[in-house]
């Protein structure tokens, strides 16, 4: 059993721990930690790793499922126009355009259900049927493989991934664990067996 914190486009190292899990539970219990993956995604822009941060309505809820999201500007174009900056050379943004693009048409209230639909795109485009449980409470001893502290936003990632080609890798080089996003543009269809191979923990 492993126990997952809900992100945002999540990195590939958390899809891989998601994906391999035989029993995965989704945390929307805790209280939300600042400067996490939980309200941000990096991808490949053409000056390197860039940030994608939804904000977050500060009204001192701390639940994570009951942070809600704020929409007083408008980032869900902003980060539309730089995915599609980022990525529409890449070899396979083309084909899933249309999949991803209703992300950032829709309107959720609340943070975790915006990422669980994002969740459900990726599934999708992945060809997978992972279920998964959200937890009903909040437990510090998880009588399972816990998660919640493994992904950082802010240092490097604990995951070795095999090197695959990345649209500015050329230019700048390969950046390692980004959104599940960057691998999906660049690896299609291969981009599940990939994460099945070639992701190692350190």
């Amino acid at each position: 059993m492993k126990l997952l914190p809900v992100f945002y486009m999540p990195p590939i190292s958390w899809m891989a721990e998601f994906l391999s899990a035989e029993n995965a539970v989704i945390e929307q219990c805790e209280n939300f930690p600042k400067q996490t993956y939980r309200n941000r995604a990096n991808i490949y822009g053409a000056n390197g790793k860039l940030s994608l941060i939804i904000p977050i309505h500060h009204n001192r809820k701390r639940v994570m499922r009951d942070i809600e999201i704020s929409y007083a500007e408008n980032w869900q174009s902003l980060h539309w126009k730089s995915i599609k900056t980022a990525y529409q050379t890449s070899p396979y943004f083309e084909y899933y355009e249309d999949a991803l693009a209703p992300m950032f048409q829709d309107r959720e209230k609340f943070l975790v259900d915006f990422n669980l639909r994002t969740l459900e795109v990726f599934q999708k485009i992945l060809k997978t049927e992972q279920s998964f449980s959200l937890s009903r409470s909040y437990e510090t001893d998880f009588e399972g493989v816990d998660f919640r502290n493994s992904f950082s936003a802010k240092s490097e990632s604990a995951y070795e991934l095999d090197e695959y080609y990345q649209t500015f890798s050329d230019k700048l080089g390969f950046i390692k664990d980004l959104s599940i996003l960057d691998l999906i543009c660049n690896k299609g269809p291969e981009s599940q067996t990939y994460i099945r191979n070639n992701i190692r923990k350190l």
